[in-house]
Order: C-alpha cells, then sequence, then structure tokens
C-alpha cells in the first residue's frame, strides 16, 4: 500500500457531538477502526455532579490536539485518519464530551493511536474542566499541565 497524508480533523465547540460513520473514501486502505467517547460522569470522587464546564483557548487547543494526533501516528509507525471532537461550555450529565475516532491499517496501530490521543489531550492540550456538582459547588479540575492542582470558585 502506498503511504496515504494523515488525515487529522479536530472540532471545538459547544455542539453535541455527532458520531458519524467514516465514508468509503476515507476507509479505502484502512481495516482498523477504534473510537474512544468520554462521558460526564454523574459522579466523581464521590461527589455527585450536575454538568462540567469545558473552557479551552481554541486556536492553541487546535494546533495542539493536531500535533498530538500527528505525533501517535508518527509514534505507531502508521497512516492513518484520526478525528478529535471536544465540546466547550456546559455539558449535562450523560453527554459526551470527546469523542476520538482512529482509523488504521491494522487493528493494533489502532488501538495505540486512540490510547495515545486522550491520554496526552488530558494532560496537554490547553482545554480545562470545571465540575459544577449538585449542592451548587464548583471546582476546576487537575490533569492539564497549565493546572498545577484543582481550585474552588
Amino acid at each position: 500500500m502506498d503511504p496515504v497524508s494523515p488525515r487529522i480533523e479536530i472540532h471545538l465547540g459547544p455542539e453535541a457531538i455527532v458520531q458519524a460513520t467514516p465514508g468509503p473514501e476515507v476507509e479505502t486502505g484502512f481495516g482498523a477502526s477504534c473510537e474512544f467517547t468520554g462521558r460526564v460522569r454523574a459522579v466523581n470522587f464521590g461527589r455527585k455532579v450536575d454538568s462540567v464546564h469545558y473552557d479551552a483557548f481554541v486556536p492553541l487547543a487546535r494546533s495542539s490536539l493536531h500535533r498530538i494526533a500527528t505525533e501517535a501516528l508518527e509514534e505507531a509507525g502508521t497512516d492513518g485518519s484520526v478525528l478529535i471532537h471536544h465540546r466547550t461550555g456546559p455539558v449535562r450529565v450523560g453527554e459526551a464530551s470527546v469523542w476520538i475516532r482512529v482509523l488504521t491499517p491494522h487493528r493494533d496501530e489502532a488501538f495505540r493511536v486512540c490510547r495515545s490521543v486522550i491520554e496526552r489531550l488530558k494532560h496537554e492540550a490547553p482545554i480545562w474542566k470545571k465540575e459544577v456538582y449538585t449542592d451548587g459547588e464548583t471546582e476546576w479540575l487537575k490533569g492539564h499541565s497549565l493546572c498545577a492542582s484543582g481550585r474552588k470558585s
């Protein structure tokens, strides 16, 4: 198979995530598809959650996510396609906050790329997460490298 340029799509915004099936033009040469969906939990560390508010510096986040996807494909030594959709703004319990779809020629690479993208996204992308609890309190959660620790607001 001839090498294929990586196809990377990044979506950041308040719109609900629609998980679409890739069309045949995208799937050519790719035998494996791996997807990850992250949803807002009803309870986190023993606290009842109402919603999560995601904030992002969109231009930098878009660039960071593109770099993460490119490097994940390179590290796996594979051609592929990566789609990352991350919500911003309020996201209710049960709703999807992040969706990643990876297409590669083989399953091992698809799993590795998908895992790498979500793990790195959580620690490297300038996306901040504030949980809103059912008792009305809020807390910024640790996770991003710029956020040294959770802080109350």
